[in-house]
């Protein structure tokens, strides 16, 4: 594994805490990608146009490179191709920022063919600026015009702008057969509930208690990248529960808008299970669930969100239930769970199925034949059946989706 060094230019308008969570989420990261961090590297202060830190403190930087025997420096900062080259040269080594750090672990990660486009285009669009900045820059005495030495060459650029427009279209075909796909299971009878929440939250461990089934689960940031979708009944009420990649603090709109297709399993959901890790501190618990929400009320389609709390077991009861009250308004009626041990999971299964779109309720009574038999087992197979009773006919009440009432309503009887 290769060692790194880690670089933050602290927000001078930041708290303390703030500066401290970033550099730690920014370690996390480079353990995700299977880095060692062996330095750590910190300055206050406002940036520096040619090397975001100052060029002192890039001394010190290189001279810290050298005693350590780095492989390279990863910075938390977005970094400009001219402060990325100016950097490397004075450290001798590689240089990145978190941007580039995350797209690693997205690569890395890609298993199905929408997930290597999604990251393909999330790389484009990084790229794409860092292109014509370089391209200036070693075409800078090129340009057209009087007194100028040749046209400006922007074939790379025209070929990045043409491959991002391909892969869009892809994608784009992709999210309507999807669409399909979700009007199908509808129509099954499935309905559909999506695990959301940021990284390390517990949404795979959850995922995994709730569906009894051997998922990957690890200590890191981004287990999840291709939705993983399971069946899950609860009551006879059949859904299917997707898992879905985490939310990052300050993820770049070139990402959200790459895996787009991929965050619209949450979108497009009957039921949003949100989980929450409550041992975070409650501002940042406050921060997470404010901006899932504001994400969710931009582009949900009616969806019922449903707050799962979890690793409650981690924190005493008194604190526990501070944190609840302090959160009551972003998290009005959660449920308290441990996806780890299984505590609180029941409930938060009555939850969902109490919160799934409603089925209508209806008393038919079927007349005896070959083919009544067949008719009832049927209804078992796509409905609720709430009671049966044989004789001269068989007297059923049932609940069930539009479409199935809608069948047997030539046999539907008063209550």
């Amino acid at each position: 594994m290769k060692k790194i060094i880690v670089v933050q230019r602290n927000d001078q308008n930041a708290d303390p805490a703030t500066n401290s969570r970033k550099l730690s989420e920014l370690k996390e990261l480079a353990h995700a990608a299977d880095y060692v961090v062996v330095g750590t590297f910190v300055q206050t202060r406002y940036p520096d146009r040619k090397y975001q830190i100052g060029r002192g403190k890039v001394d010190e930087l290189a001279e810290l490179v050298e005693s350590l025997d780095a492989e390279k420096v990863i910075f938390n900062n977005p970094l400009s191709m001219p402060q990325i080259y100016n950097i490397s040269e004075m450290c001798k080594c590689e240089v990145i920022d978190r941007f580039q750090l995350i797209l690693e672990i997205f690569a890395a990660r890609a298993t199905t063919r929408r997930a290597k486009l999604q990251v393909e285009l999330a790389r484009l669009q990084y790229e794409l600026p860092k292109i014509r900045a370089l391209n200036f820059l070693v075409k800078k005495k090129e340009r057209q015009g009087f007194m100028g030495l040749g046209g400006y060459d922007d074939s790379c650029e025209q070929d990045i702008k043409g491959r991002i427009a391909r892969i869009r279209a892809e994608l784009l075909q992709e999210g309507i057969g999807s669409e399909s796909q979700r009007i199908f299971r509808h129509e099954r009878g499935f309905s559909l509930v999506a695990l959301a929440g940021y990284t390390n939250a517990g949404k795979s461990t959850l995922f995994q208690s709730l569906v009894e089934e051997e998922t990957v689960v690890r200590d890191m940031l981004f287990t999840t990248l291709s939705p993983t979708t399971r069946a899950l009944t609860v009551h006879n009420r059949k859904m299917l529960l997707t898992d879905t990649v985490g939310f990052i603090e300050d993820l770049p709109h070139f990402m959200v808008d790459a895996f787009r297709s991929t965050l619209d399993e949450i979108f497009l959901a009957d039921v949003i299970l949100l989980v929450v890790d409550m041992s975070d501190p409650v501002d940042i618990i406050r921060q997470k669930l404010a901006v899932s929400h504001d994400i969710f009320w931009k582009r949900t389609e009616g969806a019922v969100i449903v707050t799962a709390l979890n690793k409650a077991d981690l924190l005493p009861d008194e604190e526990l239930q501070e944190k609840r009250e302090l959160i009551r308004d972003l998290a009005p009626a959660p449920v308290m769970i441990s996806a780890q041990s299984g505590e609180g999971l029941t409930e938060l299964k009555q939850l969902l199925f109490e919160m799934l779109p409603p089925w209508e309720q209806c008393r038919i009574s079927i007349p005896l034949s070959k083919e009544s038999i067949s008719m009832v087992s049927w209804l078992y197979d796509e409905g609720i059946v709430h009671s049966i009773e044989y004789g001269d006919s068989i007297l059923m009440e049932i609940e069930a989706r539009d479409e199935i009432i809608q069948k047997v309503k030539p046999f539907a009887v008063s209550s």
